[in-house]
């Protein structure tokens, strides 16, 4: 049995205003050992009930922000940029029989604690088929198509709640909630490490893969906070105008869907001026 961790921060244990996990700041070296904290327990639990496999994907910003020589030894983990499904990264190769998604948090538009989805700002709202995502939702999509069920999901309260939405059978762990996007209360490292490492333990029953969703055409639409961002937009082929902050584009599946959306994030995020967005 093997189990993939996405492994994302501004969901982790004591994380609550954007220093916590902005790489290099004094916060955020801090957080990182919080945020290993969590992911350990994800992965003690699971190998507790029997896992034999746990490879962790590292999910956020620079995706270098795990301490490795903190986890357990009976992990390995996938660091750095660039791979060819991001987040989820791993889960295409047909050997991963469940998902945990550690530290997510809810997107762009909706209450939660440095609540966004892929760009920390610029992004106001993300729709697939006509409904709001989050990057557990986009995520839980893909893992989908290849058979993979999201087994746990831990965040703030609002995540928790995120997560019925798209993967209603996961077990979910809140480490600290919702008071406002800066602003939560926290959980001590102690007590989320015992409660995410019980729950995976709990968790690795739903794991198994399922026959993959079949293919089906998705449409994305992703709102900015200017129009010249839905402009820069546009130059992704297949991305256009939906509105004057807004874009849209088809996809034949949610494994181009979601290459696509990194496309635009990655458009987008250099047309965005320092002072000015």
């Amino acid at each position: 049995m093997k189990i993939l961790i996405s492994a994302d921060m501004e969901g982790a244990t004591g994380v609550t205003w954007p220093a916590d996990v902005l790489p290099g700041t004094p916060q955020w070296e801090r957080c990182r050992s919080m945020f290993t904290s969590d992911v350990s327990a994800a992965v003690a639990g699971f190998f507790d009930a029997g896992a034999d496999e746990v490879l962790i994907n590292e999910a956020h910003w620079s995706m270098r922000n795990l301490l490795l020589e903190r986890l357990d030894d009976r992990a390995q983990m996938l660091t750095g940029r660039h791979k060819s499904l991001s987040m989820v990264e791993g889960v295409q190769h047909g050997d991963v029989d469940g998902i945990a998604f550690v530290g997510y948090h809810t997107g762009a538009g909706d209450e939660g604690v440095l609540a966004h989805t892929y760009l920390a700002n610029s992004l106001t709202g993300v729709w697939v088929d006509g409904v709001r995502a989050s990057e557990g939702l986009l995520n839980s999509l893909v893992v989908a198509e290849y058979g993979v069920p999201v087994i746990l999901v831990t965040g703030d309260d609002r995540t928790v709640e995120d997560a019925k939405g798209y993967a209603p059978e996961a077990l979910g762990v809140a480490v600290k909630d919702y008071v406002s996007r800066y602003a939560a209360v926290c959980r001590t490292p102690g007590r989320t490490a015992a409660d995410i490492r019980e729950a995976a333990g709990k968790a690795l029953a739903l794991a198994g893969r399922t026959t993959p969703a079949a293919p089906q055409e998705r449409t994305v639409e992703m709102e900015f906070d200017a129009e010249h961002l839905a402009g820069a937009a546009t130059v992704v082929p297949g991305v256009e105008r939906a509105g004057e902050r807004r874009v849209a584009y088809t996809s034949p599946d949610m494994y181009e869907g979601i290459r696509c959306f990194k496309a635009v994030t990655t458009v987008v995020s250099s047309a965005v001026e320092e002072q000015y967005g």
